[in-house]
């Protein structure tokens, strides 16, 4: 008697579980949908700049270059850009 009690209501559970599962639907960050906005507009320079290193780089068999200025550059301009805007979306 007991174990048919618990299992009728584990299977309650596991329903509720998976109505709740989909009922979610997949949540979008505002803040990278900003930033790729900022990175395709704003900051297209930095951007090509950083694409231009990194081609030079991988080019190169020994190579002591990184691209850490250009990544710092475009990463900057991103963050800049994209952060006034980041809060309007915030409840």
């Amino acid at each position: 008697m007991a174990t048919e009690v618990a299992e009728k209501i584990i299977a309650k559970i596991s329903l509720k579980a998976e109505e709740e599962e989909e009922e979610e639907e997949d949540l979008v960050d505002p803040a990278a949908t900003l930033k790729e906005e900022c990175a395709e507009t704003k900051c297209a320079s930095y951007k090509a700049r950083l694409d231009e290193c990194n081609e030079r780089v991988l080019s190169k068999a020994k190579t002591s270059e990184t691209c850490f200025e250009e990544i710092l550059d475009f990463y900057h301009c991103v963050d800049h850009c994209a952060a006034p805007k980041i809060f309007q979306h915030v409840k």
